[in-house]
Parts: structure tokens; sequence; C-alpha cells
């Protein structure tokens, strides 16, 4: 078999090491060696989610996560659960619009049995009928409970309003119609294009040695690895549609309205995004944040109020959530447009962007004290194809966002008609009194 190119792609200055080494197929097995802990973070990474799919296909990545589960030829359900629970450690998946995830975490000591069965379920899964129709009515449960709370699915809705009948704008669960209608065939045919080495990362972060790590998962790939295969290139980044204004109402008995206003975002590799995150995090990222205080503290309008921005390899958005009464809406609707323009002409105040900076400076460093962040970060950065920065070059470049920075980026987002979603006892052909 060919030989594994390795490199070293950071040194932190605490001791932490972060290597990469590429196998033969193309599958990458990054690690980050993290001083002073007991446990690793193990996962495998898949650059496929909700957007890949297509047509009949709709909905297939996030039923695969749920079937990757259902057994192996060497292990049943009960044991894939069971061999990971019986060591203390935590084992599970999630997917997204561009990539998904199954991890575990454990014990050091129990490093080898996490990678073997996380890479089994990975590699060899059975894709049964049985298993296809008895999670079906899993799904559809799942659906059940998102589409009954409208703090979860009037972001599904604002995505649908802000980017149509496209795979942005899908929900990632799939739909009620689609995952009744999908089939066996369609779903083993997605596995078995998509889930091949070079379109995957294996990403660990702890106690652990990089090739006692790289030695293991070779052997738990060895099946599928094909010398011939390169890793798969990072999704491009492309020039998103224009989009004109939109309301999306969803008709719901509810007490509170929940909704979500916003204009479309940056990219998630665009330089302007540390300039986003201070922006972001001072209009409505905390009690002391602008909008906390002119929605709920300052009139009393809604209970929680936040802003939030998310960014994909093309596009982007940024949006503000607000749960109210449905009596409240456009007076809510009213005080955040207001704000909005006013961040727009005039930026943030020089206090606004320090306590942002802070905020934001605090959540990385803060965040980053857990194996399984650190999994994440560095899994992330291989899986798009960003360079992977140290902590202290993370903290320099939110140091470096200016005044003008802010400015520049609430110019540029916030200047362009805005796409609202609502949930609430309203009739569906309801306007809104300032969108637009």
């Amino acid at each position: 078999m060919p030989k594994a190119d390795t490199r070293t792609l950071l040194r932190e200055g605490d001791g932490g090491l972060v290597r990469r080494t590429t196998l033969p197929g193309g599958l990458r097995v990054i690690t980050e060696h993290v001083p002073g802990v007991r446990s690793v973070a193990f996962g495998v990474w898949v650059n496929v989610g909700s957007r890949d799919e297509a047509g009949k296909a709709m909905g297939s990545a996030h039923y695969l996560e749920h079937l990757l589960f259902k057994g192996t030829h060497r292990r049943s359900a009960l044991d894939i659960s069971a061999s990971i629970e019986a060591v203390g450690g935590d084992l599970n998946a999630f997917t997204t619009k561009e990539y998904t995830c199954y991890y575990a975490r454990v014990l050091d000591a129990d490093l080898p049995l996490a990678i073997d069965v996380v890479c089994d379920v990975v590699t060899d899964a059975l894709i049964r009928t049985e298993d296809v129709e008895s999670e079906r009515g899993v799904i559809l449960e799942e659906i059940a409970m998102h589409d009954d709370d409208p703090t979860d699915i009037v972001h599904d809705e604002f995505a649908a309003a802000m980017f149509g009948n496209t795979p942005l704008g899908r929900p990632v669960l799939g739909t009620i119609d689609t995952i009744e209608g999908i089939s066996r065939s369609v779903i083993n045919g997605f596995y078995r294009r998509r889930y091949r080495p070079g379109a995957m990362v294996v990403a660990a972060a702890g106690s652990l040695d990089h090739a006692t790590v790289v030695r293991l998962v070779r052997k738990a790939f060895a099946a599928v690895l094909d010398g011939e295969s390169l890793p798969r290139p990072p999704r491009r980044a492309g020039r998103p549609p224009r989009r004109a204004a939109s309301v999306k109402v969803t008709t719901r008995a509810t007490e509170q309205a929940n909704l979500v206003l916003g204009v479309p975002g940056l990219a998630r590799n665009d330089p302007r995004r540390y300039a986003l995150s201070v922006l972001s995090t001072a209009f409505g990222g905390g009690m002391s944040s602008r909008l906390f205080q002119e929605v709920r503290e300052k009139r009393g309008l809604a209970y929680s109020v936040y802003s939030y921005s998310q960014g994909f390899a093309d596009d982007g958005l940024f949006g503000v959530y607000v749960g109210c009464l449905p009596a409240k809406v456009d007076r809510v609707l009213d005080v955040c447009l207001t704000q909005m323009e006013w961040l727009a002409a005039d930026g943030l105040t020089a206090d606004e962007i320090a306590r942002g900076k802070g905020q934001v400076r605090g959540g990385t460093v803060l965040g980053q004290e857990d194996t399984g962040a650190r999994m994440t970060r560095i899994a992330k950065s291989e899986l798009h194809g960003d360079p992977l920065l140290g902590i202290d070059d993370l903290l320099g470049r939110v140091d470096a966002v200016t005044g003008d920075d802010v400015r520049e980026v609430a110019r540029d987002l916030l200047s362009v008609p805005t796409t609202l979603a609502v949930i609430g006892p309203f009739d569906e052909t309801t306007t809104f009194n300032a969108v637009g």
C-alpha cells in the first residue's frame, strides 16, 4: 500500500500539537494532542449534507445518520451503542446542510475501541430494508417533534424564505412527503456514492498519539481505501443570487409569535467574518447587547431576543430572532428595523465594539477547553480547506477588528431588503409594518 503523507500543521504554546496524515484513498487523519486531559474526542466527518441531495434523495443524508447505527456485519445496533456506553463514553451523530459527523468521546485508554466502533459504523453499514422501514417512523416522529416547536421551525421557515426552493432553503430532516416516499435503494445508492474515503476527514483531539491513531484508522478503513483516489476538494464559493424582500407567514395557534428578520450574510471563509462576529455579538449576543436593551429592557416587548450569523461555502445569512406576544409583533419589528437601519448608517459605538470583542475572545478560549470543541475545530478547518489558526492567531484577528470594519460590514449587509419569517396566530396573507 502507498506510503502515507504526514505533516505538522500547528504547534500551540501550551504544548498542543496538530498533525495531519493523508492515507491512500484520500482519507485525511488529523489529530490534536491536548496536554493535561484524560479524554479523547474522535469523529469521522463526511463532506456530505442535505444540500447534496436532489429529487428522490431528499432526506437521505439525515436518514443515513440514523441507519448507520442500525448494524454492520460485525455489530448489531445494541452492540454499537452498548460497547461505548460500557466504558462510560458518548456516541452520537449529527447532520447539517454541508456535512455529517459521527463521533464518540471516551477515556484515552478506550480510544482504540472508539475508533473501531465509529469507523465500523461509517464504512460497513448494512442499510437493510427492515431497518429503513422501522427508522422511517422514527424520523417522521422527529420531524413531528421539530414541527411542534415554533422556536425551531421558524429558522427553517426563514431559510426557506431567504434561499427559496434550493438545497440551502430545504430542511435538513426532509419533509413528511420525502421521507414517506424515499426507498431503500435511493438511500443505499447515496451511501455507496458519497461515503468514500476522499470525502471524509477523521479527527481526534485529547490525550492521544498521532501515529497510533493513524495506525488504528488505517486498519479500520483497510477494506475501503483506494490508492488512486484523492481528497475531495472543499466546496467552491460561488456568487449568491440576488434576492428580493419576502415575508413568510406560517399559521399556528400559538400563545407567542416567533419571528426571524434578516438579510443575506457572509460565506464562511469571507475575511470580514471576524468583523461580523463582533457586530453580531454586540448587536444581539447578550444581555448588554443593543437589541436586548432596546427590545426587552427598555420596552419589555419580548423575553427572548438575539442576533446570529451562519456561513456556508458560497452564501450566508444574518438574522434577528424574537419571541413575543402576537399583538406586539409590529412594535418589535419597528424597533428591530430601526436599530438595523442605525447600525447600517453609524455602526457600533466604541464601548459596544469593546464589549463585543471581549465576548468573542472569551467564547473562543472557553469553547476550546473541551476536547469535543477542539476536535470540531480541526475537522472543520480540514473539511472546508481553511487555514488552521492557533488560538492566539484567532484572538489577534478579533482584536484587529476596527470600528470602520464593523461599519463597512454593517453597511454592506443591512442596506438591502429584509426577509421575514413569522409563526403565530396570523392569517398567511397578513402583512407587517415596515418590512421590505
